[in-house]
């Protein structure tokens, strides 16, 4: 359970909503195995490199306050642009990759994901640029 934020904190936490995160994550997923499939056709290292690309980024890049571990710190829509990317990824790939019913299915989920994403996504536009160590 997390703890209430106190005037002595150098940044407010993020919003916590535990479905936000599981739509999220599995959105992620799709992602991660959509874009390679729909990939592997064309390039078999285009498809490394897009895996390598959707986890090694989100990884590398992150907004202090949103990870518990920040590697380079960057403002909160650098964030927001990576997991829109993700989302993108999951939706088009999907669609390239897989049955129409599949594809539908993966479209919802993302959709859930953006919606339950929007109270974060205005926490991290919040995030003042000066806050980044």
């Amino acid at each position: 359970m997390r703890e209430p934020a106190t005037q002595a904190d150098s940044q407010p936490p993020a919003p916590n909503r535990p479905v936000a995160p599981a739509l999220r994550f599995a959105s992620e997923l799709v992602a991660w195995v959509a874009a390679p499939w729909a990939l592997a056709g064309v390039s078999i290292p285009l498809a490394v490199a897009s895996v390598l690309i959707l986890i090694g980024l989100p990884t590398i890049f992150a907004t202090p306050g949103d990870k518990a571990h920040v590697i380079v710190a960057v403002p909160g829509y650098v964030t927001i642009g990576l997991v829109l990317l993700q989302m993108v990824a999951a939706v088009v790939a999907s669609w390239i990759a897989w049955p129409t019913v599949v594809a539908s299915i993966m479209s919802a989920l993302v959709a859930a994901a953006i919606v339950t994403e929007l109270p974060r996504w205005r926490w991290l536009l919040a995030q003042q640029p000066t806050k980044l160590r």
